[in-house]
């Protein structure tokens, strides 16, 4: 074998797994998780000071990313009815997977966060998986 056969086998095969781990890596691509939460503030001044702040850090530290936020201790816009009773405040943050979503919520130091959080709020939230961004 020559070795232009050599090199244009070599470029081949190069090519080939080039195209297997660009596959590979685009099957492997996560699906972002939001978190909706509507939140009745019932003491805006004590969410504001003790929940917020260390919830944000802990909330940052797993990915999460602020998408939306109005009503109740947010600044800014207000929360708008299209149907129905609006909620008080609502928030949505974006996180890389659901996976980081769960870690966030079961994390010790965000469970004890909570806690504090819920002397000044009631909670409603859910999740849902977004699509994989092109």
């Amino acid at each position: 074998m020559n070795s232009r056969c050599k090199i244009g086998l070599v470029m081949l095969t190069c090519t080939a797994f080039g195209a297997l781990g660009n596959e590979a890596l685009h099957g492997e691509a996560r699906q972002p998780a939001y978190l909706i939460g509507q939140i009745d503030v019932t003491d805006p001044d004590g969410y504001a000071k003790e929940y917020l702040p260390k919830a944000r850090e802990i909330i940052k530290a797993h990915g999460g990313k602020l998408v939306a936020a109005a009503g109740a201790a947010a600044t800014g816009s207000q929360v708008v009815a299209v149907d129905g009773d609006p909620p008080k405040r609502v928030v949505i943050y974006m996180y890389p997977s659901m996976e980081a979503l769960w870690a966030w919520r079961n994390d010790p130091a965000y469970v004890q966060v909570r806690a504090v959080g819920e002397k000044y709020a009631r909670y409603r939230t859910f999740a849902v998986e977004g699509s994989v961004p092109n």
